[in-house]
């Protein structure tokens, strides 16, 4: 038998590393559906694609291909045969995924290779809409948040660490604008599944956070 922890909340959460180390913690595969998108996002970029024309979105994907291997660094991002989780997470990617997910057939091909990994393993996955749409029937769903302070101080901390020049006030402005893009876009909008659990993460550390999240998990066997 398989299980599931499906992740949801908005940018900056610490959904992916809350994913990892429960996935780590829990000996089960960690699927990071945000980094399926970011490769679409890279392959416009590379492309040229217009993000603003559906049409030539839809039209590029037939040349797609995704797939999600795993070794002793995690998980790993193919694009077209190339590992690309080295170019995924730059701020220009960054800007453009969540307009990139809003398209319908993208979002069916990222949710088709996912549901694909999950009926094959137990995982932990997060995103904006794995308890809403992707796996509606997961074991357990969590609903990560954080204020949008806090969210953007992490994600400063995280670039200044990696030596990437970066703006406070402009990384928040970025977080809210993808939180509003998020919640109001037409298909599979970020919300909080009527049955996932809320955690806020602001003033917990990631060891505590994974921890609420394996009780919470525990405790929907009782």
């Amino acid at each position: 038998m398989t299980y599931q922890i499906a992740i949801d909340g908005p940018a900056g959460a610490g959904k992916s590393t809350i994913a990892k180390k429960l996935a780590r913690t829990l000996g089960w595969i960690y699927v990071d559906t945000g980094a399926m998108y970011r490769a679409v996002a890279l392959f416009c970029i590379r492309g040229g694609i217009d993000i603003r024309d559906e049409e030539a979105i839809v039209n590029a994907l037939p040349g797609i291909d995704i797939d999600i291997i795993y070794n002793d660094e995690g998980q790993q991002v193919i694009l077209n045969g190339e590992n690309v989780n080295g170019f995924i997470r730059t701020e220009e990617v960054s800007a453009i995924t969540s307009a990139v997910s809003a398209y319908g057939p993208v979002r069916a091909k990222v949710d088709e290779i996912s549901r694909s990994i999950a009926a094959r393993n137990s995982v932990v996955m997060d995103g904006r809409d794995i308890g809403t749409t992707v796996l509606p029937d997961a074991t357990t769903k969590i609903f990560l948040t954080a204020s949008v302070e806090e969210r953007a101080n992490r994600r400063y901390k995280e670039y200044i660490e990696k030596g990437i020049e970066a703006d406070l006030e402009e990384i928040k402005a970025d977080i809210e604008k993808r939180d509003e893009n998020d919640r109001n876009r037409e298909i599979s909008p970020l919300r909080q599944a009527d049955d996932a659990v809320l955690v806020d993460s602001s003033f917990m550390s990631i060891d505590e956070v994974v921890e609420e999240i394996l009780e919470i998990h525990r405790g929907s066997f009782l």
